[in-house]
């Protein structure tokens, strides 16, 4: 399941450049294409996590089964950009519904492995980000791009029916029945919440403009669209390791000391990218820079889940994810109107990359200074 829901939010990122030209829109539009599937994804996890004071977690995920089936119909069968539109957001809408359901469980179900538990649930759903590019350049070599999301919305049945099977045969953990007061939990927590929002929201947001366009980055530097498309998957393979050891570490070190340290070297990584100096060198940098923010979002799970009582697990979570999704949300619409302006992607992308850097320094040494919470309050 948790592969089928990234799927919906990443399939934009190799499909901007063949939906811009049979669509015939600007490069803003296919940004905001993207951008919506992402703030789809945003939007509905606080709303989440005050369904989940309500229902069990697993009743939620399986809805998201059912929404993300219509979503992909939605967008097979769109007869424009607008109707386009609405499927990439609703798919974002499942995909949101989705990770603030099943992170907390997942994290209950292996309380004593959080981080590493956590690690190889967002391999699974990186294997996702992997495929993505593959999955378009074979369904363009068929000539549609509709045939992608057909596929997704039968794969979202069968998921559908193989998850709520494997519920009924399985005793779930009963710890989120003390999470009944999303406010409080929120009220509680809002340090550590706080922290995982201005790390993991800046960090999403550069990474949204980072990689809807990387093909479009790499065409402007005399490469294909089918070399882009391979690059593209290199990326997100780095992210394959980069999820399961750092999930694993974050178990056996500081999640903390480890989130900011991450954070800097995403930000050195992406400067590295926009330098000049060949093929080599664009592979190599590639490979960090998929790794280095692939690394950030276990470590800043295991943060927050590994920490927060039963009580507050899962509402200080939706609210942390849902504002630091919103924040990133518009990283690939900003990079488009950015491009529509003539301002080339070096310079976005090194702009990017300085205010990363600048903000990791600060971090550090706040987290020197003692002023960063280690943990969630008990």
């Amino acid at each position: 399941m948790v592969l089928l829901v990234n799927l919906g939010r990443v399939i934009f990122a190799p499909l901007i450049e063949p939906l811009q030209q049979t669509l015939g829109t600007s490069t803003a539009a296919v940004g905001l294409l993207a951008t919506l599937a992402w703030l789809g994804s945003a939007l509905s996890r606080l709303p989440t996590g005050y369904l989940l004071t309500r229902y069990p977690r697993q009743q939620v995920v399986l809805g998201t089964g059912l929404l993300l089936t219509v979503a992909a119909i939605v967008a097979a069968t769109a007869v424009d950009v607008r109707m386009l539109m609405l499927g990439a957001f609703l798919l974002g809408l499942s995909s949101g519904i989705y990770f603030i359901a099943a992170n907390p469980l997942v994290s209950e179900l292996f309380p004593d492995r959080v981080g590493l538990a956590l690690g190889l649930h967002g391999t699974a759903s990186q294997v996702a980000a992997v495929g993505a590019p593959l999955l378009v350049t074979a369904t363009l070599a068929l000539g549609r791009w509709r045939r992608t999301f057909q596929l997704l919305a039968v794969l979202a049945v069968l998921a559908t029916i193989a998850f709520y099977l494997a519920a009924r045969r399985n005793e779930l953990p009963a710890a989120g029945s003390e999470d009944r007061d999303l406010s409080a939990a929120v009220g509680h927590q809002w340090r550590i919440v706080l922290v995982g929002v201005v790390v993991v929201g800046f960090a999403g947001f550069v990474w949204q403009g980072v990689f809807n366009f990387y093909v479009t980055f790499l065409k402007t530097l005399g490469y294909t669209g089918d070399t882009g498309r391979v690059l593209l998957t290199v990326v997100f393979a780095a992210g394959l390791p980069a999820f399961v050891f750092t999930g694993w570490l974050a178990d056996h070190v500081s999640p903390l000391r480890l989130l900011v340290g991450i954070f800097g070297a995403f930000g050195v990584s992406l400067f590295a990218l926009t330098l000049p100096l060949g093929p080599a060198w664009l592979i190599g940098t590639s490979v960090l820079t998929g790794y280095a923010i692939h690394s950030l979002f276990p470590a800043a799970d295991t943060y927050l889940l590994g920490s927060l009582p039963d009580r507050h697990r899962a509402s200080a979570y939706s609210a942390y994810s849902a504002t630091m999704m919103i924040v990133q949300a518009a990283g690939s619409w900003v990079v488009g109107l950015l491009r529509d302006a003539a301002i080339p992607f070096p310079l976005i992308y090194r702009t990017f990359a300085i205010g990363l850097l600048a903000c990791a320094v600060a971090l550090f040494g706040l987290y020197r200074l003692g002023k960063l919470p280690a943990v969630a309050r008990a």
